[in-house]
Protein backbone atom coordinates (compact mmCIF):
# COMPACT_ATOMS: atom_id res chain seq x y z
CA UNK A 1 0.00 0.00 0.00
CA UNK A 2 1.13 3.52 -1.13
CA UNK A 3 -0.77 6.35 -0.30
CA UNK A 4 1.16 10.04 -1.00
CA UNK A 5 0.45 12.69 1.02
CA UNK A 6 0.46 15.74 -0.82
CA UNK A 7 -0.35 18.57 1.32
CA UNK A 8 -0.44 18.62 5.09
CA UNK A 9 -1.28 21.91 7.25
CA UNK A 10 -2.51 23.06 10.35
CA UNK A 11 -3.96 26.38 12.38
CA UNK A 12 -1.96 27.38 15.67
CA UNK A 13 -3.29 25.44 19.16
CA UNK A 14 -4.36 26.85 21.71
CA UNK A 15 -7.58 29.31 23.65
CA UNK A 16 -8.27 30.51 20.52
CA UNK A 17 -11.65 32.33 21.77
CA UNK A 18 -11.87 34.70 18.66
CA UNK A 19 -11.86 31.44 16.39
CA UNK A 20 -14.99 29.14 14.89
CA UNK A 21 -14.68 25.98 13.61
CA UNK A 22 -15.63 27.56 10.69
CA UNK A 23 -12.18 29.75 10.28
CA UNK A 24 -10.20 27.03 12.03
CA UNK A 25 -11.31 24.71 9.00
CA UNK A 26 -11.14 27.38 6.37
CA UNK A 27 -7.55 28.34 7.70
CA UNK A 28 -6.62 24.74 7.47
CA UNK A 29 -7.94 23.48 4.27
CA UNK A 30 -6.41 26.53 2.30
CA UNK A 31 -3.09 26.08 3.49
CA UNK A 32 -3.36 22.14 2.52
CA UNK A 33 -4.90 23.60 -1.00
CA UNK A 34 -2.17 26.15 -1.56
CA UNK A 35 0.33 23.74 -0.58
CA UNK A 36 -0.33 21.26 -3.17
CA UNK A 37 -0.65 23.71 -6.01
CA UNK A 38 -4.80 22.30 -6.01
CA UNK A 39 -8.26 23.68 -6.39
CA UNK A 40 -11.24 22.31 -4.00
CA UNK A 41 -12.80 21.21 -7.03
CA UNK A 42 -10.47 18.64 -7.49
CA UNK A 43 -11.22 17.11 -4.23
CA UNK A 44 -13.53 14.01 -4.55
CA UNK A 45 -14.53 13.09 -1.01
CA UNK A 46 -14.24 15.16 2.84
CA UNK A 47 -13.68 12.96 5.63
CA UNK A 48 -13.86 14.85 9.01
CA UNK A 49 -12.35 13.70 12.31
CA UNK A 50 -14.61 15.01 15.07
CA UNK A 51 -15.74 14.42 18.54
CA UNK A 52 -17.57 17.18 20.26
CA UNK A 53 -19.53 18.66 17.67
CA UNK A 54 -22.73 17.21 19.04
CA UNK A 55 -22.01 17.18 22.73
CA UNK A 56 -20.78 21.06 22.87
CA UNK A 57 -21.51 22.35 19.32
CA UNK A 58 -24.88 20.99 18.74
CA UNK A 59 -24.27 19.99 14.88
CA UNK A 60 -24.73 16.52 14.23
CA UNK A 61 -23.84 17.07 10.32
CA UNK A 62 -20.74 17.72 10.16
CA UNK A 63 -19.39 16.44 6.72
CA UNK A 64 -21.88 18.13 5.26
CA UNK A 65 -21.92 21.55 7.39
CA UNK A 66 -17.90 21.81 6.44
CA UNK A 67 -18.52 20.48 2.81
CA UNK A 68 -20.54 23.63 2.42
CA UNK A 69 -18.55 26.17 4.17
CA UNK A 70 -15.65 25.10 1.99
CA UNK A 71 -18.09 25.29 -0.97
CA UNK A 72 -16.95 21.48 -1.82
CA UNK A 73 -20.08 19.30 -3.52
CA UNK A 74 -18.34 16.03 -2.74
CA UNK A 75 -19.64 13.05 -0.31
CA UNK A 76 -18.52 13.94 3.28
CA UNK A 77 -18.57 12.95 6.69
CA UNK A 78 -17.52 12.65 10.03
CA UNK A 79 -15.66 10.31 11.35
CA UNK A 80 -15.73 9.78 15.23
CA UNK A 81 -13.66 7.68 17.43
CA UNK A 82 -13.39 9.41 20.72
CA UNK A 83 -9.88 10.77 20.63
CA UNK A 84 -8.95 8.81 17.96
CA UNK A 85 -11.32 10.92 15.60
CA UNK A 86 -8.69 12.06 13.88
CA UNK A 87 -6.66 9.22 12.79
CA UNK A 88 -9.49 7.40 11.75
CA UNK A 89 -10.72 10.60 9.66
CA UNK A 90 -7.06 9.46 7.93
CA UNK A 91 -7.73 5.83 8.23
CA UNK A 92 -11.02 6.19 5.84
CA UNK A 93 -9.05 8.58 3.48
CA UNK A 94 -6.24 6.29 2.96
CA UNK A 95 -9.01 3.13 2.28
CA UNK A 96 -10.72 5.44 0.10
CA UNK A 97 -7.84 6.44 -1.84
CA UNK A 98 -6.18 3.07 -1.79
CA UNK A 99 -9.45 1.69 -3.07
CA UNK A 100 -9.04 2.90 -5.94
CA UNK A 101 -12.46 5.03 -5.64
CA UNK A 102 -11.40 8.49 -5.06
CA UNK A 103 -7.86 9.69 -6.25
CA UNK A 104 -7.80 12.90 -4.09
CA UNK A 105 -9.67 13.04 -0.98
CA UNK A 106 -9.42 15.99 1.72
CA UNK A 107 -8.93 15.06 5.78
CA UNK A 108 -9.67 18.11 8.22
CA UNK A 109 -9.73 17.18 11.79
CA UNK A 110 -11.32 20.32 13.95
CA UNK A 111 -11.85 20.75 18.02
CA UNK A 112 -13.69 23.80 19.18
CA UNK A 113 -13.42 23.23 23.12
CA UNK A 114 -12.27 26.48 24.98
CA UNK A 115 -15.54 28.33 24.36
CA UNK A 116 -17.28 26.06 27.47
CA UNK A 117 -16.72 25.21 30.95
CA UNK A 118 -13.95 22.76 32.02
CA UNK A 119 -17.03 20.79 33.39
CA UNK A 120 -18.79 20.65 30.20
CA UNK A 121 -15.92 19.62 28.55
CA UNK A 122 -15.10 17.04 31.19
CA UNK A 123 -18.13 15.45 30.64
CA UNK A 124 -18.58 15.61 26.84
CA UNK A 125 -15.29 13.65 27.05
CA UNK A 126 -16.26 11.11 29.51
CA UNK A 127 -18.99 10.20 26.56
CA UNK A 128 -16.05 8.27 25.73
CA UNK A 129 -15.93 6.06 28.94
CA UNK A 130 -17.62 3.04 29.85
CA UNK A 131 -21.29 3.49 31.64
CA UNK A 132 -19.35 2.36 35.04
CA UNK A 133 -16.56 4.93 35.09
CA UNK A 134 -20.07 7.44 34.18
CA UNK A 135 -22.16 6.09 37.17
CA UNK A 136 -18.76 6.35 39.00
CA UNK A 137 -18.10 9.79 38.57
CA UNK A 138 -14.48 9.24 37.03
CA UNK A 139 -13.17 11.59 34.37
CA UNK A 140 -10.06 10.82 32.40
CA UNK A 141 -7.61 12.01 34.26
CA UNK A 142 -8.65 9.71 37.04
CA UNK A 143 -8.74 6.72 34.96
CA UNK A 144 -5.15 7.29 33.66
CA UNK A 145 -4.08 8.07 37.21
CA UNK A 146 -5.32 4.31 37.85
CA UNK A 147 -3.38 2.95 34.79
CA UNK A 148 0.05 5.28 36.44
CA UNK A 149 -0.46 3.81 40.15
CA UNK A 150 -0.83 0.26 38.33
CA UNK A 151 2.33 1.16 36.55
CA UNK A 152 4.62 2.22 39.37
CA UNK A 153 3.10 -0.78 41.14
CA UNK A 154 4.41 -3.17 38.93
CA UNK A 155 7.66 -1.55 37.36
CA UNK A 156 8.69 1.04 39.54
CA UNK A 157 7.62 3.77 37.76
CA UNK A 158 8.25 7.36 39.19
CA UNK A 159 6.87 10.35 39.82
CA UNK A 160 10.29 12.00 37.85
CA UNK A 161 10.07 9.73 35.36
CA UNK A 162 6.48 11.17 34.69
CA UNK A 163 7.58 14.37 34.93
CA UNK A 164 10.32 14.02 32.40
CA UNK A 165 7.87 13.45 30.18
CA UNK A 166 6.30 16.69 30.17
CA UNK A 167 9.39 18.48 30.37
CA UNK A 168 10.41 17.12 26.99
CA UNK A 169 7.52 17.98 24.95
CA UNK A 170 7.49 21.13 26.45
CA UNK A 171 11.32 21.52 25.18
CA UNK A 172 10.06 20.63 22.02
CA UNK A 173 6.82 22.82 21.84
CA UNK A 174 8.79 25.96 22.59
CA UNK A 175 10.26 24.37 19.03
CA UNK A 176 7.11 25.05 17.38
CA UNK A 177 5.25 28.48 16.60
CA UNK A 178 2.20 26.34 16.25
CA UNK A 179 2.32 25.17 20.16
CA UNK A 180 -0.23 25.80 22.52
CA UNK A 181 2.55 26.19 25.11
CA UNK A 182 5.78 27.55 24.06
CA UNK A 183 7.23 27.56 27.98
CA UNK A 184 10.27 25.45 29.05
CA UNK A 185 9.42 23.48 32.26
CA UNK A 186 11.21 21.82 35.00
CA UNK A 187 10.83 18.40 36.60
CA UNK A 188 10.11 20.11 40.05
CA UNK A 189 7.70 22.66 38.49
CA UNK A 190 5.41 19.39 37.61
CA UNK A 191 6.19 17.56 40.89
CA UNK A 192 4.95 21.23 42.53
CA UNK A 193 1.75 21.49 40.24
CA UNK A 194 -1.48 20.75 41.67
CA UNK A 195 -2.88 17.60 41.89
CA UNK A 196 -5.60 16.33 39.56
CA UNK A 197 -5.58 12.39 40.25
CA UNK A 198 -3.09 11.06 42.22
CA UNK A 199 -0.05 10.74 40.76
CA UNK A 200 -1.25 12.79 37.58
CA UNK A 201 -0.50 16.23 38.59
CA UNK A 202 -1.70 19.65 36.31
CA UNK A 203 1.75 19.44 34.33
CA UNK A 204 1.10 16.03 33.46
CA UNK A 205 -2.39 16.85 31.73
CA UNK A 206 -3.02 17.79 28.38
CA UNK A 207 -4.96 21.25 27.95
CA UNK A 208 -8.38 22.26 26.38
CA UNK A 209 -7.06 23.19 23.04
CA UNK A 210 -8.96 24.74 20.09
CA UNK A 211 -7.57 23.87 16.78
CA UNK A 212 -7.77 22.33 12.94
CA UNK A 213 -5.57 20.47 11.11
CA UNK A 214 -5.86 19.15 7.43
CA UNK A 215 -4.41 16.64 5.18
CA UNK A 216 -4.70 15.92 1.08
CA UNK A 217 -4.14 11.94 0.33
CA UNK A 218 -3.94 10.75 -3.58
CA UNK A 219 -2.65 7.69 -5.08
CA UNK A 220 0.80 7.14 -5.87
CA UNK A 221 0.80 6.58 -9.02
CA UNK A 222 3.76 9.07 -10.28
CA UNK A 223 7.58 8.50 -10.34
CA UNK A 224 9.44 9.40 -7.53
CA UNK A 225 10.94 13.07 -8.91
CA UNK A 226 15.01 13.22 -8.47
CA UNK A 227 17.56 16.65 -7.96
CA UNK A 228 20.84 16.31 -9.23
CA UNK A 229 22.43 13.10 -9.55
CA UNK A 230 19.52 11.11 -9.13
CA UNK A 231 19.37 12.42 -5.32
CA UNK A 232 16.07 13.37 -3.71
CA UNK A 233 16.36 16.61 -2.37
CA UNK A 234 14.05 17.73 0.61
CA UNK A 235 11.79 19.65 -1.47
CA UNK A 236 11.06 16.71 -4.13
CA UNK A 237 10.56 13.90 -1.35
CA UNK A 238 7.78 12.02 -1.70
CA UNK A 239 5.97 11.62 1.50
CA UNK A 240 3.91 7.98 1.33
CA UNK A 241 1.87 6.46 3.93
CA UNK A 242 2.31 2.91 3.96
CA UNK A 243 0.82 1.65 6.83
CA UNK A 244 -2.74 1.96 8.45
CA UNK A 245 -3.83 -0.20 11.08
CA UNK A 246 -6.85 0.10 13.51
CA UNK A 247 -7.50 -1.61 16.91
CA UNK A 248 -9.89 -1.58 19.62
CA UNK A 249 -10.56 -2.70 23.16
CA UNK A 250 -13.46 -2.48 25.92
CA UNK A 251 -13.96 0.94 26.77
CA UNK A 252 -13.48 0.27 30.23
CA UNK A 253 -10.96 -0.46 32.38
CA UNK A 254 -12.11 -3.08 34.72
CA UNK A 255 -12.53 -5.51 31.66
CA UNK A 256 -8.99 -5.22 31.04
CA UNK A 257 -6.68 -7.75 31.83
CA UNK A 258 -3.15 -5.96 32.14
CA UNK A 259 -3.94 -1.78 33.25
CA UNK A 260 -0.12 -1.11 31.86
CA UNK A 261 -0.47 -2.47 28.66
CA UNK A 262 -2.96 -0.68 25.88
CA UNK A 263 -3.54 -3.63 23.77
CA UNK A 264 -5.12 -1.96 21.08
CA UNK A 265 -1.70 -0.57 20.65
CA UNK A 266 -0.14 -3.15 20.44
CA UNK A 267 -2.65 -5.14 18.05
CA UNK A 268 -2.91 -2.02 15.55
CA UNK A 269 0.96 -0.92 15.56
CA UNK A 270 1.69 -5.07 15.04
CA UNK A 271 -0.34 -5.03 11.73
CA UNK A 272 1.09 -1.54 11.06
CA UNK A 273 4.51 -2.96 11.30
CA UNK A 274 3.62 -5.80 9.39
CA UNK A 275 2.19 -4.13 6.26
CA UNK A 276 4.93 -1.72 6.29
CA UNK A 277 7.32 -4.85 6.80
CA UNK A 278 9.70 -2.68 9.27
CA UNK A 279 10.35 -2.97 13.01
CA UNK A 280 10.31 -0.66 15.83
CA UNK A 281 13.60 0.69 15.72
CA UNK A 282 13.60 1.69 12.39
CA UNK A 283 11.64 4.72 13.15
CA UNK A 284 13.09 7.35 13.16
CA UNK A 285 10.47 9.89 14.98
CA UNK A 286 7.20 9.60 16.38
CA UNK A 287 4.14 11.54 17.22
CA UNK A 288 2.23 9.37 19.87
CA UNK A 289 -0.79 9.86 21.97
CA UNK A 290 0.64 11.61 25.12
CA UNK A 291 -2.97 13.17 26.91
CA UNK A 292 -1.15 12.43 30.11
CA UNK A 293 2.41 11.50 31.05
CA UNK A 294 1.69 7.84 31.47
CA UNK A 295 -0.29 7.24 28.10
CA UNK A 296 3.69 8.20 26.71
CA UNK A 297 5.43 5.58 29.21
CA UNK A 298 3.09 2.89 27.97
CA UNK A 299 2.95 3.96 24.43
CA UNK A 300 6.83 3.71 23.93
CA UNK A 301 6.61 0.22 25.40
CA UNK A 302 3.62 -0.73 23.63
CA UNK A 303 5.05 -0.20 20.86
CA UNK A 304 8.07 -1.78 20.89
CA UNK A 305 10.01 1.09 21.33
CA UNK A 306 11.69 -0.18 24.81
CA UNK A 307 10.78 -3.06 26.48
CA UNK A 308 7.74 -2.89 29.36
CA UNK A 309 8.89 -1.22 32.80
CA UNK A 310 12.24 0.81 30.96
CA UNK A 311 10.56 3.70 28.92
CA UNK A 312 10.08 6.00 31.70
CA UNK A 313 13.95 5.66 32.78
CA UNK A 314 14.91 5.50 28.97
CA UNK A 315 13.06 9.23 28.38
CA UNK A 316 14.12 10.36 31.90
CA UNK A 317 17.56 9.79 30.51
CA UNK A 318 17.07 11.98 26.83
CA UNK A 319 16.72 9.06 24.64
CA UNK A 320 13.49 10.35 22.94
CA UNK A 321 14.54 13.79 22.98
CA UNK A 322 15.20 15.75 19.66
CA UNK A 323 19.08 15.88 19.55
CA UNK A 324 19.67 12.53 21.51
CA UNK A 325 17.47 10.14 20.64
CA UNK A 326 15.77 7.77 18.55
CA UNK A 327 13.30 7.43 17.75
CA UNK A 328 12.42 11.11 18.85
CA UNK A 329 8.94 11.47 20.36
CA UNK A 330 6.74 14.23 19.60
CA UNK A 331 8.52 16.57 18.40
CA UNK A 332 5.53 18.75 17.80
CA UNK A 333 5.11 19.55 21.82
CA UNK A 334 2.66 15.87 21.49
CA UNK A 335 -0.47 16.47 22.98
CA UNK A 336 0.68 17.63 26.22
CA UNK A 337 2.32 21.14 24.87
CA UNK A 338 0.78 21.77 21.22
CA UNK A 339 -2.16 20.92 22.71
CA UNK A 340 -5.27 18.16 22.08
CA UNK A 341 -7.59 19.78 20.09
CA UNK A 342 -9.54 15.92 20.29
CA UNK A 343 -10.70 15.69 16.71
CA UNK A 344 -7.89 17.55 15.33
CA UNK A 345 -5.18 15.49 17.23
CA UNK A 346 -4.96 12.47 14.98
CA UNK A 347 -4.52 14.63 11.55
CA UNK A 348 -1.91 17.23 13.14
CA UNK A 349 0.22 14.09 14.28
CA UNK A 350 0.52 13.22 10.78
CA UNK A 351 0.84 16.69 9.57
CA UNK A 352 3.95 16.65 12.10
CA UNK A 353 5.47 13.32 10.67
CA UNK A 354 5.21 14.85 7.02
CA UNK A 355 7.09 18.15 7.80
CA UNK A 356 9.66 15.93 9.52
CA UNK A 357 10.07 13.86 6.62
CA UNK A 358 10.12 16.35 4.02
CA UNK A 359 12.72 18.17 6.27
CA UNK A 360 10.90 21.28 6.34
CA UNK A 361 10.28 20.98 10.27
CA UNK A 362 12.51 24.14 10.57
CA UNK A 363 13.52 23.87 14.69
CA UNK A 364 12.06 20.19 15.23
CA UNK A 365 13.82 19.28 12.32
CA UNK A 366 14.79 15.39 13.07
CA UNK A 367 17.81 15.48 11.09
CA UNK A 368 17.96 12.25 8.55
CA UNK A 369 14.09 11.04 9.26
CA UNK A 370 12.97 8.24 6.72
CA UNK A 371 10.68 6.65 8.12
CA UNK A 372 7.81 8.25 10.86
CA UNK A 373 5.25 6.39 12.54
CA UNK A 374 1.70 8.12 14.47
CA UNK A 375 -0.53 6.95 17.06
CA UNK A 376 -3.49 8.46 17.89
CA UNK A 377 -5.50 6.89 21.22
CA UNK A 378 -9.20 7.17 21.96
CA UNK A 379 -10.52 7.12 25.53
CA UNK A 380 -8.42 5.40 27.72
CA UNK A 381 -7.17 2.76 25.06
CA UNK A 382 -10.66 1.57 23.16
CA UNK A 383 -9.62 2.82 19.89
CA UNK A 384 -5.80 2.91 18.75
CA UNK A 385 -4.94 4.02 15.04
CA UNK A 386 -1.48 3.84 13.54
CA UNK A 387 0.41 5.19 10.73
CA UNK A 388 3.73 4.47 9.12
CA UNK A 389 5.19 7.30 7.08
CA UNK A 390 8.50 6.76 4.61
CA UNK A 391 9.79 9.33 2.39
CA UNK A 392 10.86 8.44 -0.78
Amino acid sequence: MKVEIIAAATTKFGELWHRSPRDLAKEAVAGALIQAKINAKEIKALFVGNMLSSSLGGQDHLGAFFAEELKMTVPAMKIEGACASGGLAIHAGVMAVNSGLYDKVLVLGVEKMTDHKPEEVAQALMGAGSDMEREAGATFPALYALMARAHMDKYGTSEEELASVAVKNHYHASLNSHAQFRNTITVEQVLRSSMIASPLKLLDCSPITDGAAAVILTNNKKPVPTGRGGQITKSKKVINIIASAVATDTLGLAERKDLTTIYATVEASEKAYKEANIIPKEVDVAEVHDCFTIAEIIAMEDLGFFPKGQAGKAIKEGKTKLGKGSPVVNTSGGLKASGHPVGATGVKQIVEIYRQLKGIAGKQQVEGAKIGLTHNVGGSGATAVIHILRAE
